[in-house]
């Protein structure tokens, strides 16, 4: 039998296993601990070295800063010893002193080479040549107080150029970068300083302003070093701008030829050194910029000389002549390749600055006329001139701008020959010639009548060459789409570029608005100006290719000489809107024949945006007889565009117009029943739209259901919504909610959102009493509280159903 021990000694036995099963748990746990720290001392990436931090400047550089600022420091301390402690040393002191300073710190950068020191050599250097420039400042203050200050200037900075040079070009100073750089920078100022210290006149200063650009330009073409010729070309440019313009201004500023000879003079020395240097082969790179700047300046200095005998209007054609002489250059082989193609370059900005001269004048004939939009039928002016200046003044001494269109034109069709140029060059020449046709009636201040005619003349011309000049059709030749032989090749890789036709049916439509609005002064000018356009547009749009611009355009110089012939005969604008929907009607015939899709959308949008000025002039008069039948006869325009198979959605706007016109014509009448008039139009038009369902019940509910409908219940809405008296509100809501309730039985859109429509806006006015004395007798901050009320609500509702997702969502993860 088992042996059970008192209870006393099972107690003990209990608790001891119970301090056991403790020490082991605890012994676990730690493990368990030490477990963990080591994983995740395993997972976690070793961080990587911290570099040591970067120095921001490298030792050179130090080196550079620190010699620098020890060479400024010295060199203001040197500038004070001579400006402050000068007076307290006798002359024998301070020569000495001045004297053996420089003398020593030049001598410095010597050893400083030997050792390898060029650092600091250079920058002892420094020193040493801001110390020469002190000691002839001493110089001029201690023994030549009384000598011209600018002349001294001028003197000096010879001198100490020359000292620099020689000190650069020492055999053991040679090393040394500063000195050269430092000669020719001070070699830009003696030239210029003597002229002007010698009152030599802007003449004579400007040409030493480009001797010194001149000298600096051959430094750096022949000089080999770097810095130097760094420093050479800077102060070319420099300098040689700085001439330029001072030339420039004295040839245009010339008043006599003497003056005007010695500008052209210095302009031309300019040109020769430009030109002289494009031809180096050390300016390769600039030879092109060189040679366009030497172009052109040699143009300034020879129009310069020609402007001041000639009036001021032909001042341009000059110039332009000079221009175009260079295309001469051009034709000598002898000349590099680079320096032709710059001159004819230097030639086009010729002609091109040429032709922005005329921008002004060309402005004013195509943009003048507009004004005339606010004087309508005002009287005519006596010419052409004043009626294109109405709103702004003419511009002066423009006369010879046709000369300058026709010279530029004449150049175009003689230079480019090239088979890749010749298209554009073309374009360009058509442009001219329309521009020199446009503005040379005004120059000639022909009569206004004869103004016209002309602007009329060069429509037609600009149409007839967009007619002749037809764009190509074939993108490539037969031959470049087979495999090319060795003797077809140059004939496959014929490229054929687009002719000027376009551009010339854009300039035919500027230039008839031009016309069209100058034509604006009187009644008997605007019907004729107006009809010329139409039947010339028209008779343009008979080519397949101007037909997407020409015909539109026609028609819309249709409709305004129809309303400018309402106007004339004095009619009321519903009656101007009859005559014109007869531009709609002819659009849409127009567009029926017309096979290419792109001339048939731009005449259909032409015939609705007359449709839609016609229904605005029947409106404006608020005649709603007229009105109800200009929308009708839009519908039927309309209609008839919908027969064509691929315009049948256009059925639905002739629909909406049907309806419209139904609307407004109930409204004329002043029924008080409109059930009794539109009923039988929605009973056929339902079972009309019942049997196509039937037939194809892929048809939506709007086309079957949406016309019908809406025929009976918008006006009985709109009769209902002024009704005093119930009956009618009554039966159209529950004929609203009839439609609705079958809508939403047969599941179809149009009956639904018809009916429920109507049903909604009839309870609204049938409420609306009631909830206007409602609001009233409430007080103003019940609608406040109510919508807050209605928003915690929402508010409540969203955070429980979030709530309730979150549970779904702990409960699935459990199950998982």
């Amino acid at each position: 039998m088992t042996h059970f021990p008192p209870p006393a000694e099972e107690l003990r036995l209990l608790d001891l296993e119970l301090r056991q099963l403790d020490a082991r748990r605890a012994q676990l746990l730690h493990r368990r601990a030490w477990l963990v720290t080591a994983l995740h001392t395993a997972a976690r990436p070793t961080p990587a070295p911290v570099a040591p931090p970067r120095p921001e400047a490298s030792a050179p550089r130090v080196q550079n800063v620190l010699l620098v600022l020890g060479g400024v420091l010295l060199t203001i301390a040197a500038m004070a010893f001579t400006l402050v402690s000068w007076g307290h040393m006798g002359i024998a002191g301070r020569a000495v002193v001045l004297g053996g300073v420089t003398v020593a710190v030049l001598a410095v950068p010597v050893p400083l080479l030997k050792r390898g020191l060029r650092s600091t050599a250079e920058s002892v250097a420094g020193i040493g040549l801001a110390l020469t420039v002190l000691d002839a400042y001493a110089l001029h203050q201690v023994g030549l107080a009384d000598v011209d200050a600018t002349g001294y200037v001028a003197a000096a900075s010879a001198v100490l150029a020359a000292l620099w040079t020689a000190y650069g070009l020492l055999p053991r100073t040679s090393g040394l970068r500063l000195p050269l750089p430092a000669a020719l920078v001070v070699a830009q100022l003696p030239l210029a300083l003597w002229a002007v210290a010698a009152d030599a006149g802007p003449y004579w200063i400007t040409a030493a302003v480009l001797v010194t650009a001149g000298f600096d330009t051959g430094v750096a073409l022949r000089v080999p070093a770097g810095s130097v010729r760094i420093t050479a070309a800077i102060g070319a440019y420099g300098m040689g701008a700085w001439g330029v313009w001072a030339a420039g201004w004295l040839s245009w500023t010339a008043t006599g030829p003497s003056a005007a000879a010695r500008a052209a003079a210095l302009l031309l020395f300019a040109a020769g050194v430009a030109l002289t240097a494009a031809r180096q082969q050390a300016a390769e790179k600039h030879a092109g910029g060189l040679t366009v700047t030497a172009g052109l300046l040699t143009v300034a200095a020879l129009g310069g000389t020609a402007r001041p005998a000639l009036p001021d209007a032909w001042t341009v054609p000059a110039y332009l002549a000079c221009g175009i002489a260079l295309l001469a250059a051009v034709r000598l082989d002898r000349l590099p390749e680079t320096v032709r193609r710059g001159l004819a370059r230097a030639s086009a900005a010729v002609q091109g600055l040429a032709l922005l001269w005329t921008v002004p004048l060309v402005g004013i004939v195509l943009v003048g006329p507009v004004a005339w939009a606010e004087r309508v039928w005002s009287g005519a002016p006596g010419g052409l001139r004043e009626a294109l200046a109405v709103s702004a003044p003419w511009p002066v001494d423009m006369e010879t701008v046709p000369v300058v269109l026709a010279v530029v034109a004449v150049v175009l069709v003689l230079a480019a020959r090239d088979a890749v140029w010749r298209p554009r060059a073309l374009t360009g020449v058509l442009v001219l010639a329309w521009a020199t046709a446009l503005v040379l009636p005004a120059v000639l201040e022909v009569p206004y009548v004869v103004g016209l005619v002309a602007l009329g003349i060069t429509t037609a011309g600009a149409l007839a060459a967009a007619a002749w000049m037809r764009p190509s059709e074939r993108p490539e030749t037969e031959t470049a789409r087979e495999e090319p032989s060795a003797a077809s090749t140059e004939k496959a890789t014929t490229v054929d570029f687009p002719t000027p036709g376009p551009t010339a049916t854009v300039l035919a439509l500027l230039t008839s608005l031009s016309l069209a609005f100058l034509s604006l002064t009187t009644e008997p000018a605007t019907l004729a100006v107006l009809a010329t356009l139409t039947a010339l547009l028209a008779a343009a749009s008979w080519k397949p290719h101007l037909a997407p611009v020409t015909a539109p355009a026609a028609l819309g110089y249709a409709a305004a000489l129809a309303c400018a012939t309402g106007a004339a005969a004095d009619w009321q604008p519903q009656y101007t809107a009859l005559l014109v929907l007869a531009v709609p009607l002819a659009a849409a015939l127009l567009a029926a024949r017309l096979g290419d899709p792109r001339a048939t959308v731009p005449v259909e949008v032409a015939g609705g945006i007359a449709a839609l000025l016609a229904i605005g002039l029947a409106a404006v008069s608020a005649d709603l007889p007229m009105l109800a039948l200009v929308l009708a006869l839009c519908g039927v325009v309309t209609a008839g565009t919908a027969i064509r198979p691929d315009r049948r959605p256009v059925g639905y706007a002739a629909a909406a117009l049907f309806v419209l016109a139904t609307w407004v014509r109930l409204a004329a009448w002043d029924i008080g029943t409109p059930e009794a008039y539109t009923l039988p139009v929605t009973v056929p038009a339902l079972l009309v739209g019942a049997l196509r369902r039937r037939r194809d019940p892929q048809t939506s509910s709007w086309t079957a259901y949406g016309p019908g409908l809406a025929a009976t219940l918008v006006p009985s809405l709109l009769t209902a919504w002024g009704d005093p008296h119930w009956t009618r509100p009554l039966l159209l809501g529950l004929t609203a909610l009839a439609v609705t309730l079958l809508g939403a039985r047969h599941h179809l859109l149009a009956p639904l959102l018809l009916g429920g429509t109507v049903l909604a806006l009839d309870a609204l006015h049938e409420l609306a009493p009631y909830i206007a004395q409602v609001t009233d007798a409430l007080p103003r901050w019940v609608p406040p509280a109510l919508a807050g009320l209605l928003l915690l609500a929402m508010g409540a509702t969203y955070e429980q159903r979030l709530r309730d997702a979150r549970r779904m969502r702990d409960f699935l993860g459990n199950m998982h």
